[in-house]
């Protein structure tokens, strides 16, 4: 048994592996019906399903044309990415699931991406442009 066979072997496997954990985190998405478990199917088997794909790339570059690094770059996008979104949904979730009223409106300062404000409300005293369009 040579290396190129072990190495093409750990290709297969982990190719296998990620195709389970990614099938599994697609269907978990389509049969789950709230949104708090449907979150967990792509935001865990689908992260690790993919992960493991990646291993496989690496391992298999790695042992056919010297390597990229390429791969790792994508996974840690992917691992730090994945956590944010769902937790940004799963907040989404528990306020429209626990509030009656409406949100409230973002405060009138610099600090909110909104700049809702009139040019002479403006906090640094530079003149703000007006909103174009309204809420």
């Amino acid at each position: 048994m040579t290396l190129e066979t072990v190495i093409e072997g750990l290709v297969a496997l982990t190719i296998v592996i990620g195709a389970i954990f990614t099938l599994v985190g697609s269907y978990g998405l389509v049969k789950l019906d709230t949104p708090m478990p449907r979150l967990h199917a792509p935001t865990k088997a689908g992260t690790l399903g993919v992960g493991a794909m990646l291993i496989a790339s690496i391992l298999f570059h790695f042992a056919t044309d010297g390597g990229s690094l390429h791969e790792l770059l994508i996974m840690a996008f992917l691992f730090v990415t994945a956590p944010i979104s769902a937790h940004f949904v799963a907040k989404v979730h528990i306020h429209r699931e626990h509030t009656a009223q409406e949100l409230p409106d973002p405060p009138l300062d610099n600090v909110w991406a909104t700049r809702d404000v009139a040019p002479d409300e403006d906090m640094a005293g530079d003149q703000v442009p007006e909103p174009s369009g309204g809420r």
